[in-house]
């Protein structure tokens, strides 16, 4: 009994870096059962999806089939009527926007979402500002551990960020007067000064020409790949999700009507039909 109270210790002992292992292996992001509507529109009907870490998943349909309120109900500014969300193992699904920020979702907007009468600096900034510890009234005085922490806050942010997205050039510049391709880059910038372990892009690339939209790619894959970031994104572009996603969630009428590795979902009969229709589905028979 001595010797198998050992043994079993022993095991124990042994099998914790595998637990390691398993933890960097399991989903970051999973999103189980969800379910939105809108009076009697169901945007949401049992999704469930994860994202594994330190990959990137991306999540296409048509337009309306639900992609937006799914990252809304993600990101907690929809609450569903079922579901959970989970990050790390967390159940967040009650949690407020800023409470799963500070806990490392960050995301971006279909629509680009920036301070148009501020510098692009200062827009990237305030994504930096739910990791500071100062009080209010210290960060209006702008005095002591305020302005020493808003000072570290922006060589980071010049170090880390504007640099690593080349948009130094355009630093001091309101973001009003940018390029829209600009603009995606800095909401991206935004996003990442939050630190994030999981960034939600919500078409990253929409309304790029051919140039900007290779240059969203490199950055993105940069992203994953020397950061290390679980990358969760919504795209349009086909050519772009097969070339840089590892995993793909099609949806459709708010139901996940497939998944997979890109080249597996792309020959799925329903994911053909629900992009070109019963024609487009025999002729790809054919």
């Amino acid at each position: 009994m001595i010797f198998c109270d050992h043994l079993t210790k022993q095991l124990f002992a042994y099998q914790i870096p595998m637990t390691d292992v398993e933890k960097q292996r399991a989903p970051q992001l999973e999103v189980t059962d969800m379910h939105l509507s809108f009076g009697g529109i169901h945007a949401l009907a049992g999704v469930s999806l994860t994202a594994r870490r330190g990959g990137i998943t991306a999540v296409i349909g048509p337009n309306g089939a639900g992609k937006t309120s799914l990252f809304n109900t993600v990101s907690g500014f929809y609450k569903p009527q079922q579901g959970q969300v989970k990050l790390n193992g967390q159940d967040i699904t009650a949690q407020p926007p800023h409470r799963r920020a500070a806990m490392g979702l960050a995301r971006t907007f279909q629509n680009v979402a920036l301070f148009r009468g501020l510098t692009v600096l200062d827009n990237i900034k305030l994504g930096g500002h739910t990791r500071l510890s100062s009080n209010p009234f210290s960060a209006m005085c702008y005095l002591g551990a305020a302005k020493r922490e808003e000072m570290a806050l922006r060589r980071e942010i010049e170090r880390d960020v504007i640099d690593f997205l080349e948009i130094d050039h355009i630093r001091n510049l309101p973001v009003a007067g940018l390029a829209y391709g600009l603009q995606k880059r800095v909401e991206l910038a935004r996003a990442l000064a939050m630190q994030p372990e999981v960034l939600m892009l919500d078409e990253p690339v929409a309304g790029m020409n051919r140039e900007e939209t290779e240059d969203m790619a490199r950055f993105i894959l940069d992203i994953q790949e020397e950061r290390g970031i679980t990358v969760l994104l919504i795209e349009h572009d086909m050519g772009l999700v097969m070339d840089i996603s590892n995993h793909v969630v099609v949806l459709n009428f708010g139901q996940v009507i497939g998944e997979g590795r890109p080249s597996e979902v792309r020959a799925i009969p329903e994911v053909i039909r629900a992009y070109l229709g019963e024609a487009g589905l025999h002729k790809v028979a054919a």
